[in-house]
């Protein structure tokens, strides 16, 4: 069976790298164009590229998914089924080209969470377990016949780093499970819709911006918990706080916290710190102990190094 595979980030060389290592036939790779990067604006590959030319693979970056010129190459591959890992939405003249279809790996439980920001928004919203499934592309995003799905824990320890590897290793092995399946034809894929039963129920993950990261201090203790491991460690929940002695306030990134449930008498918000050890937020039914945090300028680390280095 001949394959194309398609995607660009870390999540996505899992995948591609169970094929490569496997023996199946991989004729080709598509992935973003480079970009530039770093301080010297040097153009940077993508890590799905950088895996594909140390393993010898045929590479194409088209700018416009839509551009003849790569048509015509994406055609000359003559795959019969193309994998689709974290790269972009394809337009019907690109998923409908080979004979067997092209699937995606999504990072949730299909139909919940479409969208761009699946490990996110499930953390997020305090799940306790995740997962990720193969679907065949259609023309709605994230809507097509499900192939294979798998089920994962979200701990309480779990952020969308941990949850990011554990379904990164899943989903590649569910990926050689899809092209399997489909080699055999044993698949049609099951419609969504028989996993729905109110439209209503269905949580999106729609993409994250900075001004959907900061930490919204009327929420409850466990809301905010949850928020911060949800986007941690990137792009990360952050806070603006005002310290002892300062005219200004300090925009913190957030990473870590730890719950405290008490009943107090502060203003949700309000922040409380001993200038050596700790900082914690007021919310309303306790307080959020903020554990590992980055100032502008700074790197990550503990609070209390943070504080040290201040002298409050």
């Amino acid at each position: 069976m001949r394959i194309v595979f398609m995607g660009t980030p870390e999540f996505a060389v899992e995948s591609l790298k169970i094929l490569v290592e496997n023996k199946y036939h991989v004729v080709g790779v598509i992935t973003m164009p480079d970009k530039p990067a770093g301080r010297g604006h040097k153009l940077q590959f993508s890590a799905v590229k950088q895996y594909a030319l140390e393993h010898e693979l045929p590479v194409l970056q088209p700018e416009k998914l839509k551009d003849e010129t790569f048509l015509t190459q994406l055609k000359e591959l003559n795959a019969d089924v193309q994998v689709v890992v974290a790269f972009r939405m394809l337009p019907e003249v690109v998923w409908n080209m080979p004979p067997l279809g092209t699937f995606n790996l999504h990072a949730s439980l299909l139909p919940q969470y479409r969208g761009a920001a699946p490990i996110n928004h499930a953390i997020m919203n305090g799940e306790k377990e995740t997962g990720a499934t193969t679907f065949f592309l259609t023309h709605e995003i994230d809507t097509g016949k499900i192939i294979l799905q798998e089920k994962i824990q979200i701990s309480d320890s779990d952020n969308a780093g941990t949850i990011h590897d554990k379904l990164m290793v899943t989903g590649a092995g569910m990926v050689r499970k899809t092209i399997d399946l489909l080699a055999a034809g044993k698949t049609d894929g099951v419609d969504q819709s028989q996993f729905i039963s109110n439209e209503t129920d269905l949580k999106s993950a729609p993409k994250i911006f900075k001004e959907n990261c900061e930490i919204d201090c009327s929420k409850s203790v466990n809301e905010v918990h949850n928020f911060v491991r949800g986007l941690s460690p990137y792009p990360a929940a952050w806070i603006s706080v005002l310290f002892p002695g300062q005219t200004e306030k300090t925009i913190l990134k957030v990473y870590e916290t730890t719950q405290e449930f008490t009943v107090h008498n502060e203003i949700p918000g309000t922040m409380q710190t001993d200038g050596k050890t700790f900082v914690k937020i007021a919310l309303k039914d306790g307080f959020i102990h903020l554990n590992s945090i980055q100032a502008s300028g700074k790197k990550r680390m503990e609070t209390a190094e943070l504080l040290r280095g201040m002298r409050l």
